[in-house]
């Protein structure tokens, strides 16, 4: 007997029009002109857009980014702070940068079958730039389809929960105190894939709680459901909670800042992280 197979047809991507018309940047009718021009001179929509001045290449690289599943937030939306360069800016230097990074993690450390999730990220002194690197590497991965986690375990002077406007006091302090779980743990909607473990309240004892056994039963326990974990850490020359972090963790990058950081304090970074089993996975100069 013969038998008819019934192939569902492939779905399809909302067009550039319709994406930009639910967006708000795009009217009815001015996408009926745009097509318009489109059919008349057999231009792409984007190029027949641009000229009739409805539309800018801001707003087409929006609407492609949705097209391909690669999130970022236009200029106008304050949900997280403008700092994360790489969920506003994506197409700009600094996040190119930023990607050639993590491509270099990727070949030189992160194998999740190897059990190589977790990265904490070091510099010797403070206003060195850790906070923005870690947090907008952790977008650049998420924008990358990794499940990623970011880890702020700078109990000193936590940052995180500023850049992408977390309220509350529960994280990663009463976490290690009993006093809550992995509801900790918040993803970020505007950003599929990545979740943010907050500071939470800072603590009289950072270097105590870091330093109990309770620190890496829950990094490898919430690691399990992520791709990719980066862990932020405090000034590594001022307190050595730091170094703690990322001998737990296994590897660490080394952030310097261009006419700031102290030579002669990463070298020392350097060695006592050798001694101690880390991988130093390689280094990164900000503000070059």
């Amino acid at each position: 007997m013969n038998q008819i197979l019934s192939i569902p047809k492939p779905l399809t991507a909302p067009s550039i029009g319709a994406i930009l018309i639910d967006a708000g940047r795009l009217s009815a009718e001015g996408a009926e002109q745009i097509l318009r021009l489109q059919k008349e001179q057999g231009k792409r929509f984007g190029d027949a857009a641009i000229e009739l001045g409805l539309l800018t290449q801001d707003d087409i690289r929006y609407a492609l980014s949705r097209q391909f599943d690669y999130p970022y937030l236009h200029a106008g939306d304050n949900s997280l702070s403008h700092e994360l360069v790489a969920a506003y800016k994506p197409f700009s230097q600094t996040v190119e940068q930023l990607r050639a990074l993590r491509s270099q993690l990727m070949l030189r450390w992160f194998d999740a079958a190897a059990e190589r999730k977790q990265l904490a990220i070091l510099s010797p002194g403070t206003g060195e730039g850790r906070s923005f690197i870690a947090a907008n590497l952790a977008v650049v991965f998420s924008q990358l389809g990794e499940r990623t986690l970011l880890i702020d375990a700078d109990l000193r002077n936590p940052r995180q929960h500023e850049l992408f406007r977390i309220p509350g006091g529960t994280g990663l302090s009463g976490m290690l105190a009993g006093r809550n779980g992995a509801e900790a743990i918040v993803r970020i909607p505007s950003l599929v894939g990545l979740s943010v473990l907050p500071a939470g309240a800072v603590p009289p004892n950072p270097q105590e709680l870091l330093g109990r056994p309770a620190f890496a039963e829950i990094r490898d326990s919430i690691s399990h459901d992520f791709d990719v974990v980066i862990i932020d850490t405090p000034a590594a020359t001022e307190y050595a909670d730091a170094q703690t972090i990322a001998v737990r963790a296994g590897a660490a990058i080394m952030l310097a800042r261009k006419n700031q950081s102290s030579i002669p304090a990463m070298a020392a970074i350097t060695r006592n992280l050798q001694q101690a089993g880390a991988t130093l996975v390689g280094s990164v100069l900000n503000d070059a």
